[in-house]
């Protein structure tokens, strides 16, 4: 496996040099401005990453304003509540994106955060207290816990609400793929826990957050243009 160095002195070199590529990457929140995040938000966020997964992701932003009177502002302890007529109502909506599944799963998440916010004070401060060594285990709760949360659905919306996690985008995986540290299927347990290990040693050498070290790899190897980049 590369040493951070050498990826970083690869990416730099593809986009432009050192200043160019600090100003490609960005960092997520701190554990204290995380733990800040209201139930609300968490909620809303996995619900537009849920709709916007496998859809034009604009269509969901111009619509989200919609979504936001429909659900209350995501209100949770008012969502829990919701019964089933109330929600096919809901789900059939023209503010919204009317797909029923998908607006079911506002409901299903709302229950088992309040769970979590009960257990823990809140979902922010939960998602504060993960460590970041297992950030795989983190995805793995959400996809067995959460409704719909599989795939890079969860941790897109985690990077999104702030939380450090790395991003397993084409770019990501072709570089894995590539130096053959992998191989079948990429959310298999055992390439998890490579491509979790190969993260934490690249923390432990540099310094940076999951976050930059993501994006930093996804420009050693995707497209060259400057400014360009998969989802990282």
């Amino acid at each position: 496996m590369e040493t951070f160095k050498d990826l970083y002195r690869r990416a730099a070199e593809r986009k432009g040099g050192e200043i160019a590529l600090t100003q490609l990457t960005s960092k997520p929140l701190t554990n204290d401005e995380l733990s800040l995040v209201t139930d609300n938000e968490v909620l809303a966020e996995f619900t537009r990453k849920i709709f916007q997964s496998g859809f034009v992701w604009a269509v969901v932003n111009k619509k989200w304003d919609g979504f936001e009177e429909v659900f209350w502002n995501f209100d949770i302890n008012k969502l829990i509540l919701m019964p089933d007529d109330m929600l096919e109502r809901k789900a059939a909506d023209t503010k919204i994106i009317r797909n029923y599944t998908k607006v079911k799963t506002v409901r299903d998440n709302a229950q088992w955060l309040k769970e979590l916010s009960d257990e823990f004070g809140s979902i922010g401060q939960w998602l504060a207290n993960w460590p970041s060594d297992d950030i795989t285990g983190l995805w793995l709760y959400l996809k067995k816990h959460g409704s719909r949360l599989g795939g890079n659905t969860g941790p897109y919306a985690l990077r999104q609400l702030g939380k450090d996690t790395f991003i397993l985008s084409r770019d990501v995986e072709a570089y894995f793929r590539a130096n053959k540290l992998i191989e079948g299927g990429l959310t298999s347990k055992r390439n998890l826990k490579i491509i979790q290990d190969s993260f934490n040693q690249w923390q432990n050498e540099s310094g940076y957050s999951l976050q930059e070290i993501s994006q930093i790899v996804a420009y050693s190897v995707g497209d060259n243009r400057v400014g360009f980049n998969a989802a990282s």
